[in-house]
């Protein structure tokens, strides 16, 4: 375990003094216009709601309350991704505005309608920005998962809805990150959580709606006065279980991150409301 604290404290270290302001993105629809919807079959699984003790920021020891909604059962795939593309190619790498993403987007892609040959149609997209990605799930009738959904999901194991409190599951989520090629695999293909959903470990990072608005209390998120420089520094600082690393690592990665980024190891799945 030794190992895991040494490497997330190079993380928090690493990530967490990124450059210039993280700040949360603008959420109106005049991004890329002309959007056009297309048909989604991707199974999305009903997680019915409740609560988890948040462990990181500042709503660090606070319950916080998940009401029902239903999530993806897999990351989008480059198949997925390519419908939207090829219905909206203004989102192509060729064409997308440097605005929304950043160059690397895309750039494994072999032109803007290929996949590269060596990677599985219906292995996870990647190289994708938080822009687009948001704009795939609002063509598809869906969203991006808050934080609260996505960590709400991810405290399941196969048998239980909270396995955080398992040394073994934090393990074997430490252990997935190590896993080569993550973004080569075919979705969908591991045993499913308790909730019927696939890929939360083990697979690749996912964007969230509110990606870098950890350190803010749940209030404050919704305070556009808020400094946007706020979590720009500070993940690994005010945890409620200093025995979480695989929750600090995500909270790193994410709030090192700015909407127009693209990793090749980072991709998205939707959520959807209840009531739509």
């Amino acid at each position: 375990m030794r190992f895991w604290v040494s490497m997330f404290l190079a993380i928090a270290v690493t990530l967490l003094s990124c450059s210039g302001s993280s700040e949360m993105p603008e959420t109106e629809t005049r991004i890329q216009d002309r959007l056009k919807l297309i048909s989604n079959s991707k199974k999305m699984v009903k997680i019915s709601g409740g609560t988890y003790e948040a462990f990181i920021g500042k709503d660090s020891g606070r319950i916080v309350k998940v009401p029902t909604f239903y999530l993806d059962d897999s990351p989008i795939t480059n198949a997925e991704y390519l419908q939207f593309l090829k219905a909206n190619p203004q989102w192509a790498k060729s064409k997308v505005k440097r605005l929304y993403a950043d160059s690397t987007y895309l750039q494994h892609w072999k032109n803007d309608f290929e996949i590269p040959e060596n990677l599985s149609p219906n292995a996870p997209v990647t190289n994708v920005s938080w822009f687009a990605a948001k704009e795939y799930a609002k063509s598809v009738g869906k969203r991006l998962p808050t934080i609260d959904e996505w960590e709400f999901v991810a405290l399941a194991d196969r048998k239980t809805k909270n396995a955080s409190k398992k040394p073994e599951f934090t393990d074997f989520i430490l252990k997935s990150y190590q896993k080569k090629d993550k973004a080569k695999q075919v979705v969908a293909q591991d045993s499913a959580n308790y909730y019927g959903v696939h890929n939360m470990y083990g697979m690749v990072w996912e964007w969230t709606f509110d990606f870098n608005s950890v350190m803010m209390s749940g209030e404050s998120r919704k305070d556009n006065a808020t400094n946007d420089n706020l979590f720009c520094a500070g993940a690994a600082v005010t945890s409620s279980d200093l025995r979480n690393y695989a929750a600090f690592v995500r909270y790193a990665l994410r709030g090192s991150l700015k909407a127009d980024y693209c990793l090749n190891n980072l991709g998205f799945r939707c959520a959807k409301n209840l009531n739509k």
